[in-house]
């Protein structure tokens, strides 16, 4: 029995597994009440086929967490090697061949079950970038070397997935970048990457609005500079986008400051995916601003413990794991919260280990499992520092 409870123990940082169990209740609230209009819609009113979907991937999720936080952290430099290419043919057969959604293709379909293949993209190149970044460390002030080891491998997973997804792409990238500079690269090279890919982004999308062979390689331009237009200029014009944010405004208004409680939500029925891209304006109509500051904090803390890996971790692969899966996920939370607040143009990005994702939870766990690995180094290393 004892070798059983022994086997069982949650290693790690225990302040991120609380943060994994509060977020993944708030899930399980929040969706099934959010999937309600969705259920009578489509499910003949079935209000609990769409809540044991979203259980079954969740706990599949949080048992790979599980055993991937058992794996010593040494392992995923290697394993982010391979993912890394492996990705790689997979993100190009998904933007060529894949389910198509909104003039772009962001799917692959296996056995009847979507998968977005972006989330392996994303995880991989983090990964990878950290495994670069031990192995470079000595070279970071060469720029060919950080140009060629470094700044490579994360312009052309971006540059894959850009032309179906943007907002992915920009985010990847800008994670990407956070975690290159907390690696040692110097801040001169990191603007000169930024500028680079910033002047390079605008001439494309301009030129995929004029050049019809590049609008069919970028089809979703207009889109990207609609949703630009609809945030910063005239939000009484009538589109998908401004619907969305009007009634999220209305959900959040609602929730005022204790909410209208759990399954009381009015804009659940009338607004568009309000069980995953708005979940947050769900969440905060039926628990009120103290539940979507409770949220917000809750990223915070993974996002302080992440950092934390990376100031105590006792080796530099599991500091630059800990900080970068971190950083990437808290981007994706802030950047899904400011959409349902109308502080940011809509994205289409989902709010991690909340949203209803399918196997993007799966993804999403697994990510916090190779955080959660990283964070036992740094217990690790307190352990030898006190027994010194």
């Amino acid at each position: 029995m004892s070798k059983l409870k022994k086997y069982i123990n949650l290693e790690g940082d225990t302040r991120i597994w609380g943060v994994v169990f509060f977020l993944s209740i708030v899930s399980i609230v929040v969706v099934y009440s959010a999937t309600g209009g969705l259920a009578y819609t489509s499910y003949g009113g079935n209000t609990w086929h769409l809540f044991f979907k979203h259980f079954k991937f969740l706990i599949v999720g949080l048992v790979l967490m599980y055993f991937v936080h058992k794996v010593p952290h040494k392992y995923f430099s290697r394993l982010g090697q391979l993912g890394f290419i492996i990705a790689i043919p997979i993100l190009f057969y998904t933007v060529a061949f894949g389910t198509s959604m909104n003039d772009a293709n962001r799917w692959i379909t296996i056995a009847d079950m979507p998968i977005n293949t972006f989330e392996i993209g994303k995880i991989a190149i983090t990964i990878f970038l950290a495994r670069q970044l031990v192995r470079c460390q000595n070279e970071l002030s060469d720029l060919k070397t950080v140009s060629w080891k470094l700044f490579a491998p994360l312009v052309l997973i971006c540059a894959i997935i850009f032309p179906a997804n943007l907002s992915t792409s920009a985010m990847i990238f800008l994670a990407g970048l956070m975690l290159l500079y907390l690696g040692g690269v110097p801040f001169k090279y990191l603007a000169l990457l930024f500028a680079s890919i910033l002047t390079l982004g605008v001439l494309v999308i301009s030129l995929s609005l004029t050049v019809p062979a590049v609008q069919k390689t970028f089809p979703r331009a207009q889109t990207w500079i609609n949703r630009i237009v609809n945030f910063s200029e005239n939000k009484t014009v009538k589109s998908d986008e401004n619907y969305q944010v009007a009634h999220a405004k209305v959900a959040i208004v609602n929730g005022g400051i204790k909410g209208r409680g759990p399954g009381k939500s009015t804009q659940r029925n009338v607004l568009p995916l309000p069980n995953s891209d708005y979940v947050y304006a769900i969440l905060i109509e039926e628990w009120g601003f103290l539940g979507g500051f409770a949220v917000v904090f809750s990223y915070v803390v993974l996002l302080l413990r992440g950092k934390r890996i990376f100031n105590l971790a006792s080796d530099p692969l599991a500091a630059y794991l800990g900080v970068g899966l971190s950083l990437s996920m808290v981007l994706q939370a802030f950047i899904n919260m400011a959409v349902a607040v109308d502080f940011f143009p809509v994205t289409g990005q989902t709010l991690p280990l909340i949203s209803m994702g399918g196997v993007s939870v799966i993804f999403t766990c697994i990510s916090l499992g190779v955080i959660l690995s990283t964070s036992r180094s740094v217990n690790v290393s307190k352990i030898s520092a006190n027994v010194s």
